[in-house]
């Protein structure tokens, strides 16, 4: 039987050269190929003239250049204990937005953005910043007021416009600081009016501004302009299931902050024109079959007492409900929101007519309005 004789160590190294020098001429092939030509003449593109800028960025730049230097960026801070070390600690609670009212340093922002805060700063266009005490605030309206000692050539208040004459689809522009980001511009059109959001005290805020421009956790506080740099309402709350920008914002029109501003500032709170009574609650009011507004008290002294309102008492262990509220001047009244809100429209010392049922009948008192807590 033959065998054929096995490779020999020589005949091994010739195998493997012969294969390097393969896989080399491979290498060398693939490179020559592949191998770009000659680089291409490459030229830069001319940039194209911009042009003037449309008229309405042109107004809306101008806007934002006047407006931008009278909106400031608040900082809550918050006092707190260390639970390790015991050591008090200052921690940014939350921030917002406001802007400057007057030449005196007072600075308009909202309630909910000062809530509850140990100090406040300021922050102004030009970043200077400012320690805030506070004048005073109007919860209900969801306003408060803070005082800076800034000198009056820093400060530039906004110029006031009206909301009761604002159209749905109107522009409006929104300055503030979303996210910390400050001096952010946001633009749209008012999309609704006549809405209604509930304030930090659980009242109800009447006329409120709807808007579709953005407004994002940290414009609180910001003001809302029309396309003539004016004042039209207070940035105060969004409508989102995210936390973000939803295009639904809601704002406090300007005739509210007009009328209530200079009040915080005067008093250092919003003095209220009331009755001089206590009601029931709308609650126990419709348990009983009441459809208006019960009242359960009579204020010894009260304006209410001297025009003759009665309140609920007790005859020979029964119980006589007292007057029923039905209507403030002929305008309706069916809850203690709606007996607030109308208050509102009116200042202490006015006169009032009140629409009553009193034991199955319907009579008319006038009624002069006394400050009430």
């Amino acid at each position: 039987m033959n065998i054929p004789p096995a490779s020999t160590p020589k005949q091994k190294r010739v195998s493997v050269a012969v294969l390097l020098l393969f896989i080399l001429f491979g290498w060398l092939f693939f490179f020559i190929y592949q191998r770009p030509g000659s680089a291409p003449d490459v030229k830069p593109i001319p940039v194209t003239a911009r042009g003037d800028l449309a008229a309405d960025e042109q107004s809306t730049i101008a806007l934002f250049r006047a407006a931008s230097p009278a909106v400031v960026y608040i900082t809550n801070i918050e006092v707190r204990r260390n639970i390790f070390s015991l050591n008090i600690q200052e921690i940014p609670k939350g921030t917002g937005s406001g802007f400057i009212w007057d030449k005196q340093g007072r600075i308009v922002t909202n309630y909910h953005v000062i809530e509850s805060a140990s100090r406040l700063e300021v922050t102004l266009a030009d970043r200077s910043t400012w320690q805030a005490t506070l004048v005073g605030v109007a919860p209900d309206k969801d306003l408060a007021v803070l005082q800076i000692s800034a000198p009056p050539e820093k400060l530039t208040p906004l110029p006031l416009g009206e909301s009761h004459t604002l159209q749905v689809g109107q522009k409006v522009f929104a300055i503030g600081n979303p996210f910390g980001l400050d001096q952010s511009l946001t633009s749209g059109i008012v999309s609704a009016l006549g809405r209604e959001i509930q304030s930090a005290t659980s009242r109800t805020i009447q006329g409120v501004i709807q808007t579709d421009a953005a407004i994002n956790p940290g414009n609180s506080g910001g003001p809302l302009l029309d396309s003539a740099g004016r004042l039209i309402g207070v940035n105060t709350a969004i409508y989102s299931p995210s936390g973000g920008s939803a295009g639904i914002g809601f704002a406090v029109p300007v005739d509210v902050v007009a009328k209530v501003i200079p009040e915080i500032i005067r008093y250092g709170r919003l003095t209220h024109p009331g009755l001089g009574i206590s009601v029931a609650d709308d609650q126990i009011a419709r348990r009983v079959g009441v459809a208006g507004v019960l009242i359960m008290n009579v204020q010894p002294g009260s304006s209410a007492e001297g025009a003759g309102l009665r309140g609920t008492r007790r005859i020979g262990g029964e119980i006589v409900f007292g007057d029923v509220i039905l209507a403030i001047d002929g305008n309706k009244v069916s809850t203690y929101d709606d007996l607030s809100n109308a208050m509102d429209r009116y200042k202490v010392g006015d006169t009032v007519t009140l629409t009553l049922e009193r034991e199955g009948r319907r009579i008319q008192l006038r009624v002069v309005l006394e400050e009430v807590g």
